[in-house]
């Protein structure tokens, strides 16, 4: 009767390592840029392997609505990185830029656009500010407008472009050979369609052997 728990329990066990490995789950992690003094963690997105995605992110500090209060006032960009894993098991970086104040003025509320390969790794990601605010010069902005992030992720999946059938078209000119060397398909052209490359070079034979003999040609003409 052990016996028997411990192999269910195994068996649990794998089904599960199994499940957590073919899952394809990526998890993207995102920093964001608020001072010149480096950046700080904004949270994480989870892709699951049929393209859904989650996003997970930390509240912001006071100081961080401060400094991107500041960064708004100065004209400044908002920058974020996303750093996943890519294919060699290296990080990648991928970057994308808005304007502060632009994301200010619309209290923080902006979508993401994650770009995939056809092989499903990221390749790209771009924010977009939600709101239709734009920002107006002189315009006084505090950390009120500095909530927390409202955030929607989109997944935009690579389409391949449509490949041309060359194997049956080569199969196709293959059989036709075939099928005329048989004799079983008839070539219904004309005369000269069917013989052209024979008549064009007897003709351009002939007019060059008049123009190299003008006298010749004029010669037999005064008889």
């Amino acid at each position: 009767m052990l016996r028997l728990i411990i192999a269910v329990g195994i068996f649990f066990l794998f089904c599960d390592a199994q499940d957590a490995f073919f899952d394809g789950r990526t998890t993207i992690e995102l920093h964001h840029f608020l001072h010149e003094s480096g950046p700080t963690f904004r949270g994480n997105i989870s892709l699951s392997s049929d393209g859904h995605a989650r996003i997970s992110q930390e509240q912001l500090s006071e100081e961080d609505r401060l400094k991107l209060v500041d960064l708004a006032r100065r004209d400044g960009f908002y920058r974020l990185r996303a750093t996943v894993e890519g294919i060699s098991g290296k990080p990648v970086e991928l970057f994308t830029s808005t304007k502060a104040c632009l994301l200010l003025k619309n209290f923080l509320l902006d979508n993401l656009w994650v770009s995939l390969d056809h092989l499903g790794s990221v390749i790209g990601i771009h924010q977009v500010v939600a709101g239709s605010q734009a920002c107006a010069e002189g315009e006084q902005l505090t950390a009120e407008f500095a909530g927390e992030f409202t955030t929607g992720v989109f997944v935009k999946q690579s389409e391949l472009a449509p490949i041309p059938d060359t194997a049956s078209f080569i199969q196709k000119l293959e059989r036709e050979r075939e099928a005329r060397e048989r004799g079983e398909v008839k070539d219904n052209r004309g005369f000269f369609a069917k013989y052209w490359m024979y008549i064009v070079p007897v003709v351009i034979l002939l007019l060059l052997s008049g123009a190299t003999n003008p006298d010749a040609a004029a010669g037999g003409g005064g008889r």
